[in-house]
């Protein structure tokens, strides 16, 4: 397939991240993220934080109302088993005016949002109407959770800000924009995998030809006793993939679904939370993916995932040979998970939560058996440091990690030098990660609060 708009000629062969390409997967010295430890004081104490998403203006970049910069995040109260979070989840959004102090705000909405609970999204400010879009999990008023999946927005709610502080108001209007097909994505009726997936959908304005896009998480339907993965049903289990729906006016309301942007038939499950940043007139598609929901003969690890093509719907090749773009260290390898890319004039920023730490089992199965007080302990529930990657067109490399939560706009430099370049500089006691060497990143300019 040539590397061009597929859009405009229907029905073209789907891009996909081969079974090859991903057993070139392992952790190397430019994907590996240095360790991280407990910050000294948290977001909010009364809450879990894990999957974030920053409020954007329409061209993607992040908004900032009267010096205000906004994150979205997926909640739940603290006194909750970490692993039970997600059946109760949340959306409450936190602001800040430095990008490195941020204020609980509350809960985003307070009544009528679809689903039993809800699951990640992305957030738009356009010439001052708010756009949220979220994954409604489950269905309002279940007596019994179930796990069904589809995209919602909420519309109508307005941003007021001050110099005191920032609020998120409604009342909200709560639609369902999207449900799965049965053709270019699958339903749960027709799941046969260890999870069903139609969430995250992600808003995109492609800069280069105007045309409005929605990314989210599916699945490719693979019915049984197909010719996929060379008819080996296990492997048919994993198929992942990017989904796109597009808006024919550009109203962000109004969505048609098209054929996937990547499919991962018989290589992995779950592509969750994509995203495209476009930079240096390439379009960069990242997901982040367990190291579970990698088809049987593969060994992933859980990490932030990239692919480039010169176009929105090109052919997308995994960066740096595999895909692999972030990954936890060998001996923390769930301490972080849902990577978030955004833009900056100096190098590309990635933001993620901070998950289990001092926790170097193979498996998040393993979580369970711990104490209770063991399992609240060892997760961190809070923002993990930001990480600073460098990319020169099909490669990455991790150059610095920034603080625990920290977020610049483009206007603002970015402190210090790559990580590991200043080595013997600043206080090595409190910086909240080490190098990959096992010496102490030091901080500098102001990293560590």
């Amino acid at each position: 397939m040539s590397d061009q708009d597929a859009g405009s000629r229907g029905e073209a062969k789907t891009p996909a991240w081969t079974r090859e390409q991903a057993a070139a997967v392992g952790r190397t010295e430019g994907t590996v993220a240095p360790i991280v430890y407990p910050p000294e004081r948290r977001i909010d104490p009364s809450v879990h934080i894990w999957d974030t998403w920053l409020l954007r203006n329409r061209d993607g970049t992040v908004a900032e109302i009267d010096g205000w910069r906004v994150c979205l995040s997926l909640t739940a109260p603290s006194d909750l088993l970490p692993g039970k979070r997600h059946d109760v989840a949340a959306i409450r959004y936190f602001y800040s005016r430095d990008g490195r102090r941020w204020h609980p705000g509350g809960r985003v909405f307070s009544g009528g949002e679809l689903g039993s609970r809800q699951w990640a999204g992305s957030a738009l400010y356009d010439d001052g109407d708010l756009y949220l879009y979220y994954t409604a999990a489950g269905e309002r008023g279940e007596a019994d959770l179930s796990y069904t999946q589809h995209i919602a927005m909420a519309t109508g709610g307005t941003v007021v800000a001050d110099e005191e502080g920032l609020a998120i108001e409604g009342p909200w209007d709560h639609r369902s924009l999207l449900r799965p097909d049965g053709h270019h994505y699958e339903t749960e009726a027709q799941s046969r995998g260890m999870i069903y997936t139609f969430r995250d959908p992600w808003f995109y304005e492609d800069p280069a030809t105007g045309r409005t896009w929605l990314l989210f998480e599916g699945n490719t339907p693979v019915p049984e006793g197909s010719e996929a993965c060379d008819g080996d049903p296990a492997q048919q289990e994993f198929n992942g993939s990017v989904g796109l729906a597009e808006s024919p006016t550009g109203d962000p309301t109004d969505w048609e679904l098209r054929p996937p942007l990547l499919d991962a038939v018989c290589v992995n499950q779950e592509l969750e939370r994509p995203h495209v940043v476009r930079r240096d007139g390439r379009y960069y598609l990242f997901v982040s993916s367990h190291r579970h929901t990698f088809a049987p003969g593969l060994d992933g690890v859980d990490g932030l995932y990239g692919f480039v093509a010169d176009s929105l719907r090109g052919t997308y090749r995994p960066l740096n040979g595999s895909g692999l773009v972030v990954a936890n260290p060998e001996n923390a390898p769930f301490q972080a998970y849902s990577w978030l890319a955004f833009d900056h004039p100096e190098d590309l920023l990635v933001n993620s939560f901070f998950g289990y730490f001092d926790y170097d089992r193979p498996s998040l199965d393993d979580v369970a058996l711990l104490p209770e007080s063991e399992q609240f302990r060892r997760f961190g529930g809070t923002l993990a440091p930001t990480l600073r990657v460098r990319l020169d067109g099909d490669r990455s490399r991790i150059v610095r990690a920034l603080d625990h939560g920290h977020i610049p706009v483009r206007s603002e430099r970015l402190p210090g030098s790559p990580y590991g370049e200043r080595a013997g500089e600043g206080d090595p006691s409190t910086s909240g990660y080490v190098r990959r060497d096992g010496g102490r990143t030091p901080d500098v300019d102001g990293e560590a609060d």
